[in-house]
């Protein structure tokens, strides 16, 4: 049997770390309006650059191959993102930056998750969050997923390693 005096102590003691972690993160920065989007995964809220967080979009000028033919899931990433922020005012979330300094977001429409709802029909894979819908997207032949995509990630650093891909993604209205 535990005596009193240890349970108060470690009842005190993970009352006072859990305090400590609320005091030591930052708190989520709240942006919210008409938004436009960049690409696949990023956007713009009040001349704000974003970036939807746990997702990876294919790059703008990326293809992919469906039925043995090339086809710009690049840009079918970037036009399923625009339909979403033109269903109404968007609000975002976030508190960490990448390295452009964009702001890492989760974004909302109508209460709908836009970074779940793109993951799950094949316009984007998981990048640290998202992997239910990841899982499900792919087993339902969504998207990019019907057929062969190189990830956006080895596609960035492909274009790197030729030179073709050191800038900054450009912002485009």
């Amino acid at each position: 049997m535990l005596r009193p005096h240890f349970t108060l102590a470690a009842a005190i003691i993970a009352l006072s770390l859990l305090v400590l972690a609320m005091i030591g993160r930052e708190p989520d920065e709240l942006v919210t309006g008409a938004a436009h989007a960049i690409d696949g995964d990023s956007l713009v809220v009040n001349g704000r650059e974003m970036r939807l967080k746990g997702l990876d979009a294919p790059e703008a000028r990326q293809m992919c191959g469906i039925d043995g033919k090339e086809v710009a899931c690049g840009r079918q990433a970037t036009v399923a993102l625009r339909r979403w922020l033109t269903r109404g005012p968007v609000t975002c979330t976030g508190n960490e930056q990448d390295r452009y300094r964009r702001l890492l977001v989760t974004c909302r429409v109508n209460g709908q998750d836009i970074g779940a709802d793109l993951v799950r029909n094949g316009f984007a894979i998981a990048y640290g969050g998202y992997a239910e819908e990841e899982k499900f997207a792919a087993n339902d032949n969504r998207g990019i997923w019907a057929g062969t995509f190189e990830r956006p990630e080895a596609y960035r650093r492909r274009l790197r390693e030729a030179g073709q891909g050191n800038q900054r993604p450009q912002q485009r209205p």
